[in-house]
């Protein structure tokens, strides 16, 4: 079978999926739909902005359907009239119901941006990156109706480098992710890709994001303090407190070596375009900030407000 004869429904939302989507459509794959999340308000002026894959399905000329929900009838006969032989999902952001997963002659598959078992759920590159991980990559599954329990086909592991950023390493999984769902459609519509059961014992999972697991506890070391933030730079951003008001934190660094004699949250250096501030072992720089009602600022810029012995989080 042709490529161009496969009639591929993609769902995805974010940036990683127009990257997935434009791979399939480049790869010769018959893509006849992209469903993808309403468009959402964004920005301190609401402006309604829709999703990355919806703006490249534009692009590449193919159809575009936003449902509200994917359990409504109407939302289930506008798949089945599509007629796909194979559903492709890539971070579309919801849990496809039982009889939409039976549409397809050769079912759905989703790519994921981890090593399954491990970061099931919504924010598995955060995660990825709030617990120090030097390694992750995607998997190709198989769907079924749960959150990303099906049964693995193949796997590709992606380096987490220690100044990544959600956005950096999304990318990287979005290029690994588009490679290895080409080199992996073929291979299991023939048959030739043995399903690979997860193993329950070494499952982890994880919750989608809050506003409030961007505080920050200065008490923590330094990479735990430096990973939160380059994990929650996109949204919601890393915060603290400063004179009794919040400020947030959006990029940092690590200290090579730090034996500051201060406490936790102390600034021990404020000057040249730097601001070192002590945690529970060991110091960051803070490189990009933002105080409540102000502009977001590099710390090249604003350093100089600050000086040694204020507090952050006190």
């Amino acid at each position: 079978m042709q490529r161009s004869d496969i009639r591929v429904i993609f769902m995805g939302t974010p940036e990683l999926s127009a990257t997935v989507l434009k791979g399939l459509c480049d790869g010769g794959y018959n893509v006849v739909m992209c469903v993808s999340q309403p468009d959402k308000p964004v920005g301190r002026k609401h402006i309604m902005t829709p999703p990355p894959a919806k703006v490249c399905a534009g692009e590449l000329g193919v159809e575009v359907y936003q449902p509200d929900s994917l359990k409504t009838d109407e939302a289930y006969e506008h798949i089945k009239d599509a007629d796909p032989d194979l559903i492709v999902t890539a971070a579309y952001g919801k849990i496809l119901p039982q009889r939409m997963l039976d549409i397809p002659r050769y079912g759905c598959i989703n790519v994921h941006a981890s090593l399954l078992p491990r970061y099931r759920g919504a924010a598995p590159v955060q995660f990825c990156i709030i617990n120090g991980d030097d390694v992750t990559g995607v998997t190709i599954m198989k769907m079924d109706a749960g959150m990303d329990t099906g049964d693995m086909l193949t796997q590709t592991e992606v380096a987490v480098d220690i100044d990544d950023t959600t956005d950096t390493l999304m990318a990287k999984l979005a290029d690994a992710g588009r490679d290895l769902l080409l080199d992996t459609i073929s291979g299991y519509i023939e048959g030739k890709i043995p399903s690979i059961k997860q193993d329950e014992a070494l499952v982890t999972l994880t919750s989608p994001i809050k506003p409030e697991d961007g505080i920050l506890d200065w008490n923590q070391t330094a990479r735990q303090v430096h990973d939160r933030i380059r994990a929650l730079s996109s949204w919601p951003g890393c915060s603290t407190t400063f004179n009794g008001k919040r400020i947030k934190i959006y990029a940092s660094s690590l200290e090579a070596e730090s034996s500051d004699d201060a406490a936790p949250g102390e600034i021990t250096f404020a000057g040249k375009g730097k601001l070192k501030v002590r945690c529970g072992e060991g110091s960051i720089y803070i490189l990009e900030l933002q105080s409540e009602g102000g502009k977001r600022l590099k710390a090249i810029d604003c350093a100089h407000n600050y000086r040694a012995g204020q507090m952050f989080g006190a």
